[in-house]
């Protein structure tokens, strides 16, 4: 658990502050001067620091100071009896996480010291790429293949710049770790790193978290706030899920890029701010522009580099190293023997759709390890983990059960996402039709293909194509052409026009 120092000459604030963090399992230091922290910075690893202003000797933003001077990366909070403006703009010019007054809500400041860690935590992760799978720690960015080198590539030529960049993937691929990447091989690498979430915050919280705001601007704004933006002063904003973010709050951040400035809410002065930008989305922007739900402008200043993390299918090769991987960090985790995994159960992981990509097969790994008993992962305990889910809709930019197949198509046409996009769709049409009906036909192959109008070989190789599933449980026969779905139920055919596979839905 992390180590928080809390330093200020009120013995009974230092007391009561050492209870509270010990209960929330972090570990405490306490120091009553500058002189006494600077001693401790040198001896111990502190992951956040909370001063006061007002100390004896060297006063709180004095000794923030030369803490970082002798630890860049340490998160700090300054709190104080006495809010000034300058002292909140001198506390987030030093790199201060946030600016607190006394008295303060228990239930906030425990919010803020979990969001303060949690930072600091980002800052001082480093994030590898392309790792040899025996290494265990769980920031790594894992990879071959010719898509993913090229990725490294690109990570490695827009690390140094302060370009704006945009991150595109689906959901589970890893937009995260990436952008931490970009952070940590950059220029302001011992500035601060700050995740803002713009689909965890609720909209009518979201735009005073980044921009702050004035005292008086509304109902219980009893003092300025500084926003998030404001104290990543000098350091990296990363907006996750930025596809996400409220058409009021972009046009804020598209003065934001092009001035570099801002205002805080419910004031009129213009601040100006150095802070790169890094987005994130596993939306398609260029529908959500079409459909007015998102800035065009805002979008071509975001994607001065694009970077597209491609899916797991993409990448299969890579696949028995994230195995590899993963059950190396896992067994480490849970104190267990690395089991391994057979080949059987690694070719189901390898043939298997991961519409969650690595962090679905993350799961899958972590709980088929749980199952195993401390035996070598089998076919089935790999069955058990992954989560059933409809062949016709595997993935999440590959259509929703509530989607018209004519939308469906339209928002694969235009995501631009496939280069042979004709047959991709036909691909995928062709595997949803054969599924389906081997399942009425009960996995009989020979009943399928008469079915369907094709012959019994192509049937077998489209299985095979397609990597479908087939449960038997029908007879394998020759059924008379006349009467190809004889050996099945007859009404089940009800379900063909129901099922949402029909190309004229």
């Amino acid at each position: 658990m992390a180590t928080i120092l809390i330093v200020d000459d009120d013995k009974q604030l230092r007391r009561s502050f050492e209870k509270l963090l010990s209960d929330e399992q972090y570990t405490v230091l306490t120091a009553s001067s500058g002189e006494e922290v600077l001693a401790i910075i040198k001896s111990a690893r502190v992951d956040l620091a909370i001063l006061d202003v007002c100390l004896p000797g060297i006063n709180g933003l004095q000794t923030f100071k030369a803490m970082r001077e002798i630890d860049p990366k340490l998160t700090g909070i300054i709190m104080t009896a006495f809010s000034t403006t300058e002292t909140a703009i001198e506390a987030m010019k030093l790199g201060a996480f946030d600016y607190i007054t006394k008295p303060f809500d228990i239930p906030e400041i425990l919010t803020l010291i979990d969001q303060a860690v949690e930072a600091g935590r980002l800052v001082r992760s480093r994030v590898e790429m392309d790792v040899v799978p025996r290494t265990t720690s769980s920031e790594i960015i894992i990879g071959q293949c010719k898509v993913m080198q090229e990725l490294y590539k690109t990570i490695g030529r827009a690390a140094p710049t302060d370009a704006t960049v945009l991150i595109r993937g689906e959901s589970g691929t890893g937009k995260e770790l990436v952008a931490r990447a970009l952070y940590q091989h950059s220029l302001r690498a011992s500035e601060p790193f700050l995740v803002i979430n713009c689909v965890a915050i609720p909209e009518n919280l979201l735009e005073s978290e980044l921009f702050g705001y004035e005292k008086g601007t509304f109902t219980g704004a009893l003092s300025r706030r500084i926003g998030r933006i404001e104290q990543a002063h000098r350091g990296t904003i990363f907006l996750d899920e930025i596809g996400d973010m409220p058409l009021s709050l972009q046009p804020k951040i598209l003065r934001l890029l092009e001035e570099k400035s801002l205002e805080r809410l419910g004031g009129h002065e213009t601040i100006p701010v150095n802070v790169r930008i890094i987005a994130a989305t596993n939306r398609d922007l260029e529908s959500a522009i079409a459909d007015g739900s998102f800035r065009e402008d805002l979008y071509y200043r975001l994607k001065v580099v694009t970077i597209r993390i491609p899916p797991l299918r993409e990448r299969l090769q890579d696949i028995p190293r994230l195995i590899d991987h993963f059950l190396a960090l896992f067994s480490r985790d849970m104190n267990v023997d690395n089991p391994g995994m057979t080949l059987e159960a690694k070719e189901i992981v390898s043939r298997y759709h991961w519409s969650g990509n690595v962090r679905e097969l993350s799961n899958a790994i972590q709980k088929a390890l749980i199952f195993s008993r401390g035996c070598p992962i089998r076919p089935e305990d790999i069955t058990h983990a992954i989560e059933k889910k409809s062949e016709a809709y595997e993935s999440a930019d590959e259509g929703y059960p509530e989607e018209t197949t004519r939308q469906w198509i339209r928002r694969v046409l235009l995501s631009k996402k496939h280069e042979n996009v004709f047959d991709y769709l036909n691909d995928r049409f062709s595997s949803a039709v054969i599924g389906a009906a081997l399942e009425i036909t009960g996995g009989n192959k020979s009943i399928t293909a008469k079915f369907l109008g094709l012959s019994r070989p192509t049937i077998q190789a489209k299985i095979e194509k397609y990597r479908l599933k087939v449960e038997t449980n029908v007879k394998e026969e020759n059924p008379s052409s006349s009467d190809p779905v004889s050996a099945v139920e007859k009404s089940s055919l009800h379900d063909v026009n129901n099922s949402g596979i029909s190309p004229t839905k």
